[in-house]
């Protein structure tokens, strides 16, 4: 049987109670070849797992009946062979955890990245080994935080920098400028710009190439793992280990230790971290013995560092000792005129990466991306062309923008005339003024939203607490029927 008919075979549940993402995760799947069923609860999964069996579950840890969890749990009582993997809008340790215990293959977090969402499902349904599961006494052996990468070679990685813009054009001369130094890099942009991809070009163009590439995201690893899983640890210094650990720093050795989210690290731990880059040297847990190091750091974040300095969320000495160069992504709405190339970059590797042929994209298309906000970058690209592919029925490519994206609704959008702002009335209230307008905003992505607050979230930007708090102070009203809603 070949590789392909096997996964022809193969049989996925998705289980999840918003239909758009249970539709998203499904197309996704059918076009890499399983057999896909879905359902929106937790009663409706378990009848149909006691009707048959599926190579894989994935599922929703939110549901309206109960939690994803619940259904691991149930598979593993009964010894079901079945691999699980968990999507989660709650990204912390104590459901990464849970999951795990409860014998999850692996966790996704929300809005999920379709690519990995591809190789997560790629890795379980092919035999992979699964994650080791945490047991009491134990420390986590998770998988997750680490993100494996096929390295390119110098000219394949900076032709991955799409585009023909300035600033594209700025980042690629800056990379290839600083690639051979030994000098700390931050890498700063919004989620989604290819931070991580300006990180892989930095350690494919230096000196290091040969050594390993070690890409970490610390805000998913659970705090209390923090040290042993950066600095690793010795045989017998907790319960549990009954071997040597090796962490990041020394897996790294030789090569290029990427920390993605830098901004997520926890104060104690930047201390730690500070002294591990300054003296070239970790102290494992359980010994008294300093260690030397010879890694690369290249750390990238989303956050404003200056301003979380300034809050005192972040220590002023470690962004220092990060930053010693900078290299700033633009976001994708302030370079549309990359678009041309990123689509047809991205289209050749959907076509390659599903065994289809490379569709193309018309002007038409084009033009309603350029009037998109793509709060999203790259990444949310990357999934409206997916869509689109998914939905296809020949000839050029047309853009399906989903209903409830901003601005998907109404596009094409015609571009509203220049009004200078010297012309506008001034409000005689400015904050009354601005909190209506907000209201306005947060009401209409509601609705579109059907009242999903983890999804309005997600398009405005906000976290769920942030949605929250501006629905109780702005007063909006909320239908009876989603009040008590468990937003997955």
């Amino acid at each position: 049987m070949t590789a392909a008919t096997a996964m022809k075979n193969q049989q996925v549940l998705v289980i999840d109670d918003e239909p758009d993402l249970c539709t998203l995760y499904e197309l996704t799947l059918l076009r890499e070849g399983y057999q896909v069923t879905t359902a929106g609860t937790v009663a409706l999964a378990r009848d149909l797992l006691l009707s048959r069996r599926f190579d894989l579950v994935i599922t929703d840890m939110r549901l309206p009946d109960g939690v994803g969890t619940d259904l691991l749990k149930d598979l593993k009582a009964q010894q079901r062979p079945e691999r699980c993997i968990v999507i989660t809008a709650y990204g912390s340790a104590e459901n990464a955890v849970e999951s795990l215990k409860a014998g999850a293959f692996d966790y996704l977090t929300k809005p999920v990245d379709l690519k990995q969402f591809r190789d997560v499902v790629a890795a379980a349904t092919r035999g992979a080994p699964a994650t080791p599961k945490v047991g009491q006494g134990q420390q986590s052996q998770m998988s997750m935080p680490l993100r494996a990468s096929r390295i390119p070679n110098a000219e394949e990685s900076l032709l991955r920098l799409v585009g023909n813009s300035a600033s594209i054009r700025a980042v690629r001369d800056r990379v290839a400028k600083v690639a051979r130094s030994m000098a700390p890099v931050l890498v700063q942009g919004e989620s989604g710009t290819g931070k991580e991809l300006v990180a892989l070009a930095l350690h494919a163009n230096s000196h290091r190439a040969e050594g390993p590439w070690v890409a970490v995201n610390c805000g998913a690893i659970p705090e209390n793992l923090l040290e042993v899983e950066f600095f690793g640890a010795k045989k017998g210094a907790y319960t549990g280990s009954s071997q040597d650990r090796e962490g990041f720093f020394k897996a790294a050795s030789g090569g290029t230790l990427f920390l993605d989210e830098i901004g997520d690290l926890p104060m104690a731990m930047q201390a730690k971290l500070l002294r591990a880059i300054q003296e070239r040297c970790i102290r494992p847990i359980g010994t008294n013995q300093e260690e030397p190091v010879d890694v690369r750091i290249v750390s990238a974040t989303h956050k404003n560092l200056p301003n979380e300095v300034a809050a005192g969320r972040f220590r002023q000495d470690l962004f220092y000792r990060l930053n010693v160069i900078d290299i700033a992504i633009a976001p994708l709405r302030e370079r549309s005129e990359d678009l041309p190339l990123l689509c047809e970059a991205l289209l050749k590797r959907i076509a390659l990466e599903s065994g289809s042929e490379t569709h193309h994209i018309s002007e038409q298309a084009i033009e309603q991306l350029r009037h998109l906000p793509l709060l999203g970058n790259v990444r949310e690209l990357e999934n409206l062309l997916h869509r689109a592919v998914a939905l296809c029925d020949g000839g050029d490519l047309q853009m399906d923008i989903p209903a409830c994206h901003p601005r998907g609704s109404d596009v094409p959008i015609r571009s509203a005339p220049d009004e200078s702002l010297e012309s506008l009335p001034l409000p005689a209230d400015l904050q009354a003024h601005l909190d209506q307008k907000e209201k306005e905003i947060l009401v209409r992505t509601l609705k579109e939203t059907g009242f999903n607050r983890t999804l309005a979230a997600q398009k405005l930007g906000l976290s769920l607490r942030q949605i929250r708090y501006r629905i109780t102070r702005l007063k909006i009203d909320v239908p009876l029927a989603h009040e008590d809603d468990s937003e997955s």
